[in-house]
């Protein structure tokens, strides 16, 4: 990492040589999610005008393939909303993670996640497909490597996988602010364990360990990215994708969700009817 570059109060550990902290200024990248957002609205009202000056329309090609959408560091389900409405158009059938704000301890945050996976799978019969805006991202790679049995691909958007702590310092003094609240008392978010201590290793390591052949992995990734350090959202298991939007934008961007549709329609061709393993989490 460069010169002067701090994991603040995360691990060392999860800030490796070769990445660094988005500097400063790179925070004004992230106002070109104004635009994107209007991208998205602009195509929204396109295809609504569409349906409906159409007879009949084409058939979705998602073959109703269940997707699990899991939002980012201090998001909630909400902040998928344009993601989940685009899958459905394309005929996924979309889950929310039942999270209002991801601010908890991961581990624990990835078990409660394990059982909503599992609920869905056996639902539907089927694995499921995972997809993950930044710090959710890195949820369902290690989910994937805990529970192939219940995960049938999954997508990232900007998650910083291969160095958690390589993420601008608004970002840190966030997590500062969690791991004082936490101290204080305040239940249900991340302590200092979760960032620097056992906690924070086993989830690193977790989602260092290689996936199986047959769980698909896309990871996507933008170097306007003005949140994380781009190099870390590229891992050597996935398939990359570059594309051209703000960390936030990777969320809505309609040239983004393409891709996560795209992505998704290949994995399904691919199959996912596996039967699920019922037994406990290895």
């Amino acid at each position: 990492m460069r010169q002067g570059d701090s994991a603040g109060p995360l691990g060392s550990f999860l800030l490796p040589e070769g990445f660094s902290r988005p500097r400063a200024r790179a925070m004004l990248r992230e106002s070109s999610v104004v635009g994107e957002l209007g991208r998205y609205a602009v195509r929204s009202l396109a295809e609504r005008r569409r349906r409906g000056a159409t007879t009949y329309a084409a058939p979705p090609t998602g073959y109703g393939e269940p997707v699990l959408l899991v939002p980012g560091f201090m998001a909630g389900d909400s902040t998928l909303n344009a993601m989940s409405r685009s899958l459905r158009r394309a005929g996924f059938r979309t889950y929310r993670s039942h999270i209002r704000s991801n601010v908890r301890c991961t581990v624990d945050a990835s078990y409660e996640l394990e059982a909503r996976l599992e609920s869905i799978a056996i639902r539907r019969g089927s694995r499921v497909h995972v997809v993950g805006h930044s710090l959710g991202g890195m949820l369902a790679r290690g989910l994937a490597v805990r529970r192939p049995d219940l995960v049938a691909s999954i997508v990232t958007l900007g998650s910083p996988m291969l160095a958690p702590g390589a993420h601008h310092v608004l970002l840190t003094r966030s997590v500062e602010m969690l791991v004082r609240l936490s101290r204080a008392g305040v239940p249900g978010l991340m302590s200092a364990d979760c960032v620097a201590g056992d906690c924070a290793r086993q989830g690193f390591d977790e989602s260092r360990q290689p996936l199986p052949a047959d769980v698909g992995f896309t990871a996507v990734y933008s170097r306007r990215d003005g949140i994380v350090d781009w190099r870390a959202c590229v891992d050597p298991e996935a398939q990359a994708v570059e594309v051209r939007a703000s960390h936030a934008g990777l969320a809505l961007d309609p040239r983004v969700l393409d891709v996560v549709v795209g992505a998704l329609r290949w994995q399904a061709l691919a199959g996912s009817a596996l039967e699920v393993d019922r037994g406990e989490s290895a």
